[in-house]
């Protein structure tokens, strides 16, 4: 197993779902977790869960699971979160982007940004870029992005990214399951030689709460229809450990895997170009939201 009790794994939207349930598994296998959510009263029943399924700490106090309080939703606050981490955190082995969110309505976050693309996609992105050079200086290391097999029938329309025009809840969820896994394989392009992977993954229809925000016509089919096809939790999670702990997987870099298996993403995610181009747009949402935090001449949003 190549994670071992001297790995330290971030796994953000952690405290319930999928996130938890990789928080716990990985913890009982004794690596050092740290998750972020966005409730303070979840982060702490979360980290009671994670401790207990641990058993404990076998490790000693240095392995107790560590949390941060943050709202996606906000790119000033995924910029403070990255400031918290590179301050208290020593050495970051495994990163995954877990944190997901969907809207029935369009959205704007404080920044101005479409909700369901600055969550999913943007957050990850500002704080993926944020963390690497720890993730650079622990390597070998890796970077899950985990993404859907809904990423299919996105479609990436750059002149529009925020639906301002025909916004609907499937399609905004969709472009931003693509953002995913064209902004894991472009990390991966720009990550040669430095032992840094990045890969992302569909864990799975798994009976989470992600869909609590669809609006009720459809709540009735996703309840009565799409839950014939769910997997449980534990069975949705379970990708997400194997790609931080396999042996196998050590080098393996730019690749989308469905659950398990490594896989052909759609064509629209295997197309270099867009996902250079979701590259240069997404860094320049992000400076425009933090001018002085994100910006070029900080020096501090490492993007090249």
């Amino acid at each position: 197993m190549w994670l071992t009790h001297e790995k330290t794994v971030l796994i953000t939207g952690g405290t319930s779902g999928i996130g938890l349930e990789a928080a716990a598994v990985l913890a009982s296998q004794g690596a050092r977790v740290i998750i972020v959510g966005r409730n303070a009263g979840k982060v702490s029943m979360a980290l009671g869960v994670i401790e207990a399924r641990a058993g404990g700490l076998p490790y000693g106090e240095r392995h107790r699971p560590v949390s941060y309080v943050c709202d996606f939703s906000s790119l000033r606050a995924v910029d403070q979160l990255a400031d918290a981490i590179l301050r208290d955190v020593p050495a970051l082995h495994v990163l995954v982007n877990n944190a997901g969110s969907v809207f029935a309505r369009r959205t704007l976050t404080a920044d101005g940004y479409e909700a369901t693309f600055a969550v999913n996609h943007l957050a990850p992105f500002l704080l993926t870029q944020r963390l690497l050079p720890l993730l650079r200086a622990s390597a070998p290391a890796r970077i899950i992005t985990v993404a859907s097999a809904r990423h299919c029938k996105g479609t990436m329309d750059f002149t529009d990214l925020g639906f301002e025009r025909g916004y609907q809840i499937l399609r905004a969820y969709a472009r931003s399951k693509l953002a995913n896994v064209l902004f894991a394989s472009e990390q991966a392009r720009r990550l040669p030689d430095t032992l840094v992977t990045s890969n992302s993954v569909h864990p799975g229809r798994v009976a989470t709460n992600i869909w609590s925000g669809a609006p009720g016509w459809a709540k009735p089919i996703i309840r009565y229809w799409l839950s014939r096809t769910f997997i449980t939790v534990p069975e949705g999670a379970a990708p997400i450990v194997a790609l931080a702990t396999r042996s196998d997987l050590a080098g393996l870099t730019g690749q989308y895997f469905d659950r398990l298996d490594q896989s052909e993403a759609a064509p629209a995610a295997r197309d270099p170009e867009a996902a250079a181009h979701l590259w240069r747009e997404s860094e320049r949402l992000i400076q425009a939201a933090l001018p002085v935090h994100g910006g070029p001449s900080s020096g501090r949003l490492n993007i090249s």
